[in-house]
């Protein structure tokens, strides 16, 4: 070691010698990980709320009256009409329904809309939704089956929907039919590669 470093680590020692290290009981505590847990969940529902009111783009306005007893339906061009024919005749088998009988206008929204998006990412293809006939709703006969026919026409995953059979609910349950998702595509692409 030369002068030049001794020096520099001499001067160190001198600048630092009124320096003390901390005592373990001087620390404070500014984290706290349960109560950050609790914190982050809390925020993250808030969030995940604030996301579902803000995505969901079924609308409450526009909605035209349809009588009790009408049948509703709905097919997106390029529909084959035997897969629309199968639906109307309620031939597909019902993989998820929702009964939007309990729920008012806004939840019966919320409901509709998170079920066909959940439905659609699990690869459900047919669905039945029960909303009743509404023959004494206010403000008008067949309030909620008027929203569910002007929500579905709204929603792009899905491609047709109808009134359903007496066995079903009749005039008041729809069938509805969801495109099928990407990742379901690929399997039947994949199976029937294999035969």
């Amino acid at each position: 070691m030369n002068q030049f470093e001794n020096d520099d680590i001499d001067s160190f020692f001198a600048e630092m010698q009124d320096v003390k290290p901390i005592a373990s009981g001087d620390k404070a505590l500014l984290h706290d990980p349960e109560k950050a847990l609790a914190e982050k969940q809390k925020r993250a529902a808030l969030q995940n709320k604030t996301r579902e009111k803000l995505t969901n783009p079924l609308s409450l306005e526009g909605v035209k009256p349809v009588p009790p007893s009408d049948f509703i339906c709905f097919q997106q061009p390029g529909i084959q009409d035997g897969v629309f024919k199968k639906l109307r005749m309620g031939k597909y088998p019902l993989e998820y329904t929702l009964s939007l009988k309990a729920l008012n206008i806004e939840q019966s929204r919320d409901a509709l809309y998170q079920s066909i998006i959940s439905s659609h990412e699990k690869g459900v293809r047919a669905l039945l939704i029960q909303h009743g006939t509404g023959e004494n709703s206010k403000p008008f006969p067949a309030l909620k089956k008027s929203y569910v026919n002007h929500w579905l026409r709204e929603l792009e995953e899905v491609i047709a929907f109808h009134t359903a059979q007496p066995m079903h609910g009749g005039f008041g349950a729809t069938y509805v039919l969801l495109k099928k998702h990407p990742q379901q595509k690929l399997i039947n692409r994949e199976k029937n590669r294999k035969r």
